[in-house]
């Protein structure tokens, strides 16, 4: 590292790789890219190709290559895009429960419930119940205890269900979601034609791992007038009776799987159903569930995968001995091997287990949402790729709201590995530690003038 970063300063080239690192926001695992890209000025009227506006060559750059952000979820992976993820999420989530970002505000006086679906039992696993003192085998587990999670006795565990369980658990979704209809038009004493007339069902929903390794889902679903968010639901629309719905449609909901070995599996949510309504952050009580709170949670969650919950993998394996080089708690490990085992049959061929065994068998997006519940994740990054565009405009002087000219753009990139060098690293690490040191000051400059304004 030492070595690198003398290079670099005697060719005065640190000053310009701090300012390439800096546009990565504290990204650990860049893609590299190397190519380049030419704009060229079009005329518009005759369609001529006129002078070159911008050049740009990855040979060129501090790095000897384009670093562009690796936009990773997991924060296994990447801690600083992972948080990125987290706070687009917490605002697709609000967006849908308080309006903004081109929702209605009146979403807020909605019919709104926050439900949590958990898996079903595949054996008794050791945990913290809560109105006994201590787990079944006896012993009261601390929060952190490695062992929570894992079954009383692995041999009699229902592992092949457990991955198929996880392996369907999107299906089992989507015909949930297809019943919930059904139940509310038949409160509303609707045909589920008639239905679509009135109202809409809008949801947005994260999975997330227990620490057996089962998904289950936390939603946010709301019940709409006919054309979604901006238009009122009808009188007959109640907390209630979407709360009602909820539950009758978990209980129907089921799935046909595999019948393998003699087994016939079929697949439904577990018993343990929590369906909570959100009351407006202007009227919450203090034990009430609030639209923030919601948003936070579904948030956090957003950013996690098997890995936080059951010490498992955070990519794709391509061959079961990997497993002896990685940290893996032997329920885990059981899990993934029964991926790979079932994963070799070709009538589950179609589930894809081997290439989903990192995720024990789950192959579904871990956020998803209806087309009316709020903005998109694609809204928010190019809404603030433009308010960075204008920064950049400001910066070099320019007028930041000159419509842009017509350009045709020649490039090519390919791909030259991921990840930054010893050098880079410790760089972006002090570019990091530096802005925390701002936020932090910023937010205590915040608190001592906040007094001064205040009234009693």
């Amino acid at each position: 590292m030492r070595t690198e970063l003398r290079r670099l300063a005697t060719y005065g080239q640190l000053p310009g790789l701090l300012r390439q690192l800096s546009t990565l926001g504290g990204c650990v695992r860049p893609i590299r890219l190397t190519g380049h890209r030419t704009e060229h000025h079009v005329d518009t009227r005759t369609g001529e190709i006129g002078p070159v506006l911008h050049h740009l060559d990855s040979n060129a750059l501090p790095a000897g290559q384009l670093l562009v952000r690796c936009n990773n979820r997991r924060v296994t992976r990447c801690a600083t895009c992972a948080e990125t993820y987290r706070r687009d999420t917490y605002h697709l989530i609000t967006a849908g429960l308080r309006g903004g970002k081109g929702t209605d505000e009146q979403v807020a006086t909605h019919p709104r419930v926050f439900a949590t679906f958990t898996a079903p039992s595949f054996g008794p696993v050791h945990n913290r119940p809560t109105g006994r003192p201590a787990c079944r085998c006896g012993t009261a587990h601390p929060a952190d205890d490695p062992v929570l999670g894992t079954p009383l006795n692995p041999d009699s565990y229902d592992y092949e269900a457990a991955v198929l369980w996880n392996a369907h658990a999107g299906a089992l979704w989507r015909r949930f979601s297809i019943y919930l209809r059904r139940e509310i038009a038949k409160r509303a004493g609707l045909t589920q034609r008639a239905f679509r007339q009135y109202a809409r069902v809008s949801f947005a929903k994260v999975a997330e791992y227990q620490r057996r390794g089962a998904v289950h889902f936390h939603a946010v679903i709301r019940l709409d007038g006919h054309d979604g968010g901006n238009t009122q639901p009808p009188a007959w629309a109640t907390p209630e009776l979407l709360t009602d719905a909820i539950e009758s449609a978990t209980r129907a909901a089921a799935v046909t799987g595999p019948t393998l070995d003699g087994h016939a599996h079929r697949f439904t949510f577990g018993s343990q159903l929590d369906v909570r309504v959100i009351r407006s952050a202007d009227f919450a009580g203090g034990t009430e569930l609030t639209d923030r709170a919601v948003a936070g949670y579904i948030a956090k969650y957003a950013t996690k995968g098997a890995e936080t919950a059951t010490g498992t993998l955070d990519h794709r394996i391509r061959l079961l001995a990997e497993l002896a080089h990685t940290d893996l708690t032997d329920h885990a490990r059981r899990l993934v091997r029964t991926c790979w085992d079932l994963g070799a049959r070709p009538d589950l061929g179609h589930l894809r287990l081997r290439a989903w065994a990192h995720m024990l068998g789950f192959r579904g997006h871990f956020s998803t949402k209806t087309r009316r519940y709020s903005t998109t994740l694609s809204t928010l990054r190019q809404a603030r790729a433009e308010w960075q565009r204008l920064q950049t405009a400001l910066a070099r002087g320019e007028d930041a709201h000159t419509p842009a000219p017509t350009t045709l753009v020649l490039s090519r990139w390919d791909y030259a590995g991921t990840g930054l060098t010893s050098g880079e690293a410790w760089l972006t690490a002090t570019l990091a530690r530096d802005l925390q040191y701002r936020d932090t000051a910023q937010e205590a400059s915040h608190d001592q003038i906040a007094p001064e304004g205040a009234t009693a």
